[in-house]
């Protein structure tokens, strides 16, 4: 395989050249790659992944830690609000390396729900391929302008709070009501069923989302609403 676009990649958008750039290309092979492609590929990122998981959620913790006097379950969910996979899947989208992770033909037709995940995977995969080949300081610089930037936002937005629970104290202080969230829609398979809710305060729309269930719905619902609330100011 031509590797001149990984090493490209980590030039333009990482900043450095890899000592061993199979270490970036497997970061961005999905293992149904592996499995279409099993005579010529051997490895794939789950491994990589579970590296770059772990020194994620060191440098997202010490960051924290050291910058905020906030009791321990703020911090825990100010760190799950940085690390969720939308958050790191959007950071992926940013660094632009989706052209490069390598998928099945199966895969590549999946949905965009699906892609997003596989993208934050390959995030945290390529923080693995990073500590491994530069060290702790150039995976910890990483994710510090690609993660770590995204504080002020979050602290700005509250959208570190559970979102039900945040659009519950909106609507009872604004309008005095409590939402109400109703499924609007089921489709697809039992396995793979996609659920429709929306959230409703006083009998207005105030959100929608959707999700693998009824409860992921709802927090999508619950977390549109709140914007709403918030644009309302």
């Amino acid at each position: 395989m031509d590797i001149t676009p990984y090493r490209e990649f980590a030039k333009t958008k990482l900043g450095f050249e890899f000592n061993d750039i199979n270490l970036l290309v497997t970061a961005l092979t999905h293992r149904s790659y592996v499995n279409e492609h099993q005579k010529s590929v051997k490895e794939h990122n789950e491994r990589l992944e579970y590296l770059g998981d772990a020194v994620l959620e060191l440098v997202t913790s010490d960051f924290l830690y050291r910058n905020y006097d906030y009791p321990e379950g703020v911090m825990t969910a100010l760190r799950a609000a940085l690390v969720r996979t939308e958050s790191i899947g959007d950071a992926g989208k940013e660094l632009g390396y989706e052209p490069l992770v390598r998928l099945s033909k199966g895969e590549q037709k999946g949905t965009e729900r699906a892609h997003e995940s596989i993208l934050a995977d390959c995030f945290e995969a390529v923080i693995g391929a990073i500590y491994l080949d530069q060290g702790y300081e150039a995976a910890r610089d990483f994710i510090a302008k690609h993660i770590l930037v995204k504080i002020d936002t979050i602290l700005e937005e509250e959208s570190w709070r559970d979102p039900k629970s945040y659009m519950q104290e909106l609507a009872q202080k604004s309008d005095g009501a409590t939402p109400v969230y109703q499924t609007l829609k089921e489709e697809g398979p039992d396995h793979d069923k996609l659920f429709t809710v929306g959230v409703y305060v006083s009998g207005k729309l105030k959100g929608t989302g959707v999700g693998h269930s009824k409860q992921e719905a709802q927090t999508e619902a619950a977390r549109e609403g709140i914007k709403k609330y918030r644009q309302a100011k």
